[in-house]
């Protein structure tokens, strides 16, 4: 009798709500109703030539979803220093704008199913979860964005200003070793806007979405927990819930010295 193949998974680390395996060249994920949007996506990324993202190729005997496994280095927290330098920072700003410049075109299907509501207006389609655990790097630099379930249409600052509170980062100082202080934190966001060619209007916007960001997380976390996601119960259970509303006490403590930095006008 010839003995059947074994196929070797390797479970992939970070993923703090799905467990996620790697097959040879693969990706499997529990695939959720969304996913059918998420692959029109991802296919239409790979038709504009966009390289920054995994291609969808459908789901398995399992039921799981089946993406391209990106080589790489996935940072998670404590992040290493490659992932907290200003060329990374710099990196992921021309990466997100060339990765919504992308979607801009796509033809998004008025029926499709998102796991986030969209939002108005739809500039573009969103990641997101614009976050060092979600991004690729390549011999430090960033590369490639991975874990699209969260994607929707929405405006453009939506995504920026929570990869800015991610990648800067827009945190509080004194609640964790190694955050930068409040005026490195402005002088990074600055680079990062810049690096994203962040318009005006936008610049004006950024620290109150990314309140609005921190705020819709909050109630996201809370809404999943209640509904018995033992993930999120987790999160909130962990503390995770506290640290996002201290990180946005101090954004809207130093609001305006966030914004001065903004100012095109700025130094």
């Amino acid at each position: 009798m010839t003995p059947s193949l074994r196929i070797e998974e390797e479970e992939l680390n970070g993923g703090g709500v799905n467990h996620v395996v790697r097959i040879g060249t693969t990706v499997r994920r529990p695939a959720g109703r969304w996913m059918p949007a998420v692959h029109a996506l991802l296919n239409h990324l790979a038709a504009v030539g966009f390289t920054g993202a995994p291609a969808g190729h459908g789901l398995d005997d399992e039921g799981r979803e089946i993406l391209d496994f990106l080589p790489g280095q996935v940072p998670d927290y404590p992040l290493p220093e490659y992932a907290r330098s200003d060329e990374a920072l710099l990196g992921v700003g021309v990466l997100l704008r060339d990765y919504h410049e992308a979607t801009a075109d796509f033809p998004a299907s008025p029926d499709a199913d998102w796991y986030f509501s969209p939002q108005s207006p739809a500039e573009v389609i969103c990641h997101g979860d614009i976050a060092p655990y979600n991004c690729v790097f390549r011999d430090g630099r960033p590369v490639a964005f991975i874990d699209f379930d969260t994607v929707h249409p929405g405006p453009r600052i939506w995504d920026v200003a929570y990869a800015a509170y991610r990648f800067v980062p827009l945190a509080d100082p004194h609640r964790e070793d190694g955050i930068p202080t409040v005026h490195e934190q402005a002088r990074r966001l600055r680079l990062f806007a810049d690096a994203y060619r962040l318009g005006d209007t936008d610049r004006n916007t950024l620290t109150g979405t990314a309140l609005a960001r921190l705020d819709h997380l909050i109630r996201h976390m809370h809404d999943q927990a209640d509904a018995g996601n033992e993930a999120f119960a987790a999160h909130i259970a962990a503390g995770d819930d506290i640290i996002y509303r201290t990180d946005a006490e101090h954004i809207a403590r130093h609001q305006a010295v966030f914004q001065t930095a903004l100012d095109p006008a700025s130094e």
